[in-house]
Order: structure tokens, then sequence, then C-alpha cells
């Protein structure tokens, strides 16, 4: 059964921010220093920000200092506004995570292109199918995995590191190398192979992996 990820809990319509400050923070980002923020400063402006946040560089959450100065000002009662969903998170498994640490928090979130707003009942039931959504993806991966792997074993693998590097197993990995949200280590580990078996093995490694945050950015104009 799929389960929700910490941060969002069973009572998916219960007020978050509980009790509100009315203050709105903004957050903006573009890939390359080369985009303008301009649209997406005026969008917030007019939601009402009083305080804006941008980045102007693409890359993982560790590596957007804005992003992290924002979630820092945030108090509770405060409500975070992005100009899309795309600006904010990386992926979706990404965007679920950060919003339930904002809910713990108890921070709002709204997006205005996608008018997602977990100030009402509406905006929060979107972001638990979104979680739902996530973790059901999740779990299709690691199930398709664990039967190519089942599979492989089959056919005269007998348990530990595998010596002979399957079609099952290799397609396990490209499926998963796009995902932002997964380091190459941490999929080299669920497949049972080394970091190295993987590079040896997928020559365009890197070439997936820079897929994954194309597509994000891709939605962007």
């Amino acid at each position: 059964m799929t389960t929700m990820p910490p941060g969002l809990p069973d009572d998916i319509l219960a007020a978050f921010p509980a009790t509100r400050s009315e203050v709105r923070i903004g957050y903006a980002r573009v890939s390359t220093r080369g985009q303008s923020l301009d649209r997406q400063i005026d969008a917030l402006q007019a939601a009402g920000c009083r305080k804006i946040f941008a980045d102007k560089k693409s890359g993982k959450n560790a590596l957007r200092p804005e992003l992290q100065a924002c979630h820092a000002f945030l108090t509770a009662g405060d409500t975070l506004v992005v100009p899309e969903l795309a600006r904010y998170g990386r992926s979706l498994h990404d965007l679920i995570t950060m919003v339930g640490d904002l809910r713990k928090r108890d921070i709002g979130f709204t997006s205005l292109h996608e008018s997602l707003d977990t100030t009402t009942p509406g905006g929060r039931l979107v972001f638990h199918v979104f979680a739902a959504l996530a973790e059901f993806i999740r779990e299709l991966i690691v199930a398709g995995t664990h039967e190519g792997l089942a599979a492989a074993k089959a056919r005269g693998r007998t348990g530990g590191r595998p010596t002979v590097v399957t079609a099952e197993l290799l397609k396990a990995a490209r499926d998963l190398l796009p995902d932002p949200g997964r380091s190459v280590t941490s999929i080299a580990k669920l497949l049972g192979v080394s970091v190295g078996t993987l590079y040896n093995h997928i020559p365009d490694l890197n070439e997936l992996r820079a897929a994954g945050t194309k597509a994000i950015d891709a939605q962007a104009p």
C-alpha cells in the first residue's frame, strides 16, 4: 500500500499554516546567469510578496544559496510563493519533500502559474495526490528492479554483487538515472552493483543524469 512521505499527515485537509501571518515571501530562479528574473519578480510582487529571494543558476538544492536563505527566513504562519513549480522543485520527489518540510514548520506554499495554494483545502488535496503519485512511481521502479534481479538470479546468479550485468539490470539503471532526486551511488546500492560497474556498462550515464535536470528546466520559458 502506498504511504505518504514524511511531513504530509493523514489529515490532508488540515489547515496549514494553522494561523496565517499574512506574510508572503517569494522565491524565483533562472537556470543560467544570462536569463532575466524580471518577469518572475514582477509576478511575485503583484502577488503581495514583501521580500523575494532569487537564484541565478541551476543546481541541486544545496547549491542554491538563495533557496537556503529563503527557507531560513520563513517563520511559522508565513506563506512561500513561487512563480511556478519548476522554479522551486527540480523533481516531483524534490517538490513533495520541500513542501512537506514547510508544513512541518507551519508554513504555507503557493505556486502562481499552477494556481496551487496549500492554504486552501483544494490546494492541500492536490499536493496529497502529488505525494501519492510520487510514492507510487517509486514503488513501481523498485518493484520492477526487484523483478529483474529475481529473473537474473533464476538464470544462475546466487546472490551478492552480480558477476554478470544483465539487460534487466541495465534497464532498471537507465530508468533510475534521470531522477535528480537519486545519486548514482544510491542507484548502484539499490541494484547491488558498484558505481564503477554502472559507469563501465552505461557509456551515456552522464547524459542520462543531465536529461533529468533538463526535463525540469525545459518547463521554463
